[in-house]
């Protein structure tokens, strides 16, 4: 029995030593893992670089070059949404507990607060003069009367439409003759009002009718007609009103975004606003595209956005089921936006917006 005990005693205290030796080369092990892992300001930094493009991108928005399929263009069309990739990129940078990358995002959330969060909070005020609307009602509207109806719920005083169908105008001029004594169609655009209007004209936008356009008889160009230009008769005093459908854009694989169309309307009718001698005026439209856009550079700098100064939140209008950007526009000068806001879906593919001015 002693013998035995001996032996067990013997192969216990080298199982002991074993399992000691093993716990010894374990923490080793932990130490020079510790010490090889990089740091919190050495982590993520793939994630940091990615914050830091986000930000130079929305900061210097203005220089990405147009050469290359309207790159510019389209970055600022979408320039709101750039700022969802800030939460990704916070997720990413959490799960690397990289402090780096925290740190970089600083400068994208910077830009975008410095772009857009005076949007964020209501700027609307009570009153206003005058109430003008904008909408395009859409050429493959299937239900013109009830579009009519919605808006004559607006309370407008004046309203433009865009998109004007030969089969849908007489639907619109019916619904609308007896609240809007007073109304103008020129080609596709038109101008209902309360007050009297003067002085109508159609305004070039420089959209193509094709070959020997010259040529056609007048009332074959005036189907490609869509922007006017109207004298609204106020108590206040006279107010030049512009009703524009600019061209469409497109974005495909071959030709990036094609926006021809749309830029040579967009300077024809900055030509238009710049020579216009009543120092009141407003203009409503389909634009196809954001005030953030460059190809508005000429409106902008001489109009300023009834959204931006005096609206609630992004005003996005298209496409009217989960609107995306804002390309309906109110744009005034020489009187002060009150309020501005979106009004409901009507049918279309756009979103109707009102605006409240004043003097």
């Amino acid at each position: 029995m002693t013998q035995v005990d001996t032996v067990e005693i013997g192969q216990g205290d080298a199982g002991v030593q074993e399992a000691d030796a093993g716990t010894w080369r374990g923490g080793v092990r932990r130490v020079i893992s510790i010490g090889s892992r990089p740091g919190p300001w050495k982590r993520g930094l793939v994630l940091a670089a990615l914050a830091l493009l986000l930000g130079l991108v929305m900061l210097l928005h203005a220089h990405i070059p147009n050469r290359i399929g309207n790159l510019g263009s389209l970055a600022e069309t979408l320039l709101p949404w750039f700022g969802l990739f800030v939460p990704v990129l916070l997720a990413g940078a959490l799960w690397r507990r990289s402090a780096s990358a925290v740190a970089a995002l600083l400068l994208p959330v910077v830009v975008w607060l410095n772009l857009f969060g005076g949007l964020l909070n209501d700027k609307s005020q009570a009153g206003g003069d005058l109430t003008v609307a904008s909408h395009n009602v859409g050429a493959d509207n299937r239900d013109p009367p009830r579009t009519a109806r919605d808006l004559l719920a607006s309370g407008a005083d004046v309203l433009a439409l865009q998109e004007l169908t030969e089969q849908a105008r007489a639907t619109y001029e019916k619904a609308l003759e007896k609240a809007y004594p007073h109304h103008t169609v020129q080609g596709t655009v038109g101008l209902w009002s309360k007050l009297p209007l003067s002085d109508t004209r159609p305004v070039d936008t420089k959209i193509d009718a094709g070959p020997l356009a010259d040529t056609k008889p007048a009332h074959v160009k005036l189907a490609y007609t869509r922007a006017l230009r109207t004298t609204v008769a106020t108590d206040r005093g006279p107010l030049a009103v512009y009703v524009a459908h600019l061209g469409s854009v497109r974005v495909n694989p071959r030709g990036g975004f094609s926006t021809g169309h749309r830029d040579r309307g967009a300077q024809a009718l900055a030509e238009a606003v710049a020579a216009e001698r009543n120092e009141r005026m407003v203009l409503l439209g389909d634009l196809n595209g954001t005030t953030d856009d460059r190809a508005f550079d000429g409106i902008t700098a001489r109009m300023r956005s009834a959204q931006d100064a005096a609206g609630d939140g992004f005003g996005f209008t298209w496409p009217a089921s989960f609107p995306v950007a804002r390309i309906d526009q109110i744009l005034v000068r020489g009187v002060e936006p009150a309020s501005s806001w979106v009004l409901p879906a009507t049918g279309s593919d756009h979103l109707p917006v009102a605006a409240g001015i004043s003097w």
